[in-house]
């Protein structure tokens, strides 16, 4: 039961990942191609470009939130390592000191959602050029940080679970990740 359920997180982890590095990979050449754009503008001024900074800024801001949350999904950020653990005496001792560093960035994401939902929610600023929303520019964070939210709280209970048994192998059982940091 508990390989299956864990087997069907693995699957659905790598959808999600699959899904967010795509969104990255059309913001990225979105971003590409406006900046390219704005380039040949300059030399042939065949239309206005007053626009392409607000479109950059939402492009901008969606692309690193959007990849931070791909990164947060596969463990993926830079860390400087575990230097730490090798001083803790005992398994259980690394591994609550592990779940000490996830619930630090539970907490960290847990506010960072808050009041990414709270500027998202309450804005009423509109953009110059095309008088739309900002909401529409401040989106992209509450949903990545709710991604990120959801899966702090999937590592904590994955490192509570290989407190309660050391001997436990989460790693193979989640699709090959590994919570070591």
């Amino acid at each position: 039961m508990k390989q299956t359920v864990l087997a069907a997180m693995a699957r659905f982890d790598r959808g999600l990942t699959f899904v967010l590095e795509w969104i990255c990979i059309v913001l990225f050449a979105a971003i590409t191609v406006i900046l390219t754009l704005n380039i040949v503008v300059r030399f042939i001024p065949f239309m206005s470009m007053h626009w392409f900074d607000e479109i950059l800024e939402l492009l901008y801001g969606a692309l690193v939130f959007y990849g931070a949350a791909a990164v947060w999904v596969v463990h993926g950020h830079f860390s400087v390592g575990d230097w730490i653990s090798k001083f803790l005496p005992g398994v259980r001792s690394r591994l609550a000191y592990r779940f000490l560093v996830e619930l630090a960035s539970l907490v960290f994401i847990a506010v960072f959602f808050w009041y990414a939902l709270q500027l998202t929610l309450h804005t009423t600023e509109q953009t110059t050029a095309f008088a739309m929303s900002k909401k529409w520019l401040y989106a992209c964070m509450p949903i990545t940080g709710a991604i990120m939210l959801l899966y702090s709280v999937k590592n904590m209970y994955l490192e509570l679970a290989k407190i309660a048994n050391p001997a436990l192998d989460i790693g193979d059982a989640a699709g090959g990740e590994s919570l070591n940091h």
